[in-house]
């Protein structure tokens, strides 16, 4: 059976995902594709998956494409661009985008003595680097009064030292947020960050499921007392893209079910 959509609140508007194949990327390209939304979504090495989340989400009655994009490259956010811009003529009329969604990332677990300084650039490159010249390349794009949304982490106000670099994109993410609030405000354009918790996703599935104890120590670190899914994330994304969010920019909105209180 179809799932319904919500209220239809993104009708008529246009998303960018990137890396919308899988976790939290998946989670929210769906529940923005629900909400009416057309969603581009970007995937870098399983085009098959990208592709299931596409048929789910026109099974469901909603409209969405894929986008190859390798991040972390010279050049990458203008191939991105040059891509959206030869596939959504067969979408819709135009080339312009309403919301853009930085989410695909890369994690390193390396504390200072182990962080090579390849796997320095290649962390900072796909998670801050890719992220600012999107959007830098998708301003003559973007819509008066569009959604700027990036996908942070909890880890960027935490002293976690094993994963050094990782935490320090974040940051850095956040930042760029702040920044981008400030200057684009005049066109009625938000820019917020949203930092999850400790998720169930692929990433974690190594260490988490299937393992009782891990998951239990992971839930007690958040306040309502259980581990987070994509779905927690996604819902916070879909409200920020929405107009119910209108007035609220240059924020991070903290989504680790109350973790670190």
């Amino acid at each position: 059976m179809a799932v319904q959509r919500l209220e239809g609140k993104l009708e008529g508007k246009t998303a960018l995902v990137t890396g919308g194949s899988r976790g939290i990327g998946r989670a929210v390209a769906e529940r923005l594709a629900r909400d009416g939304a057309l969603v581009a979504l970007t995937w870098a090495r399983d085009e098959a998956a990208a592709q299931e989340v596409v048929e789910r989400i026109r099974k469901d009655g909603g409209r969405a494409f894929t986008l190859h994009a390798e991040l972390g490259r010279h050049g990458d956010a203008a191939a991105l661009w040059a891509a959206y811009d030869t596939l959504i003529g067969g979408h819709a009329p135009g080339r312009d985008v309403d919301i853009i969604v930085n989410n695909a990332g890369i994690a390193r677990s390396a504390d200072l003595s182990s962080l090579t300084e390849d796997g320095f650039d290649e962390v900072f490159a796909v998670n801050v680097r890719a992220p600012f010249f999107i959007v830098r390349d998708g301003l003559e794009r973007l819509r008066d009064g569009g959604r700027i949304i990036n996908v942070s982490s909890g880890a960027a106000h935490l002293a976690m030292p094993e994963a050094i670099a990782y935490g320090a994109t974040k940051s850095a993410l956040d930042n760029f947020t702040r920044n981008l609030a400030q200057q684009l405000g005049a066109r009625g354009i938000t820019a917020n960050s949203v930092a999850p918790g400790i998720i169930d996703t692929d990433v974690n599935a190594a260490w988490l499921r299937g393992n009782p104890a891990a998951e239990a120590h992971a839930a007690s670190l958040a306040a309502l007392g259980r581990v987070g899914r994509p779905e927690d994330v996604a819902d916070v994304v879909a409200f920020l893209a929405s107009d119910d969010a209108r007035w609220v920019t240059g924020k991070v909105i903290d989504a680790t079910g109350g973790s670190g209180l």
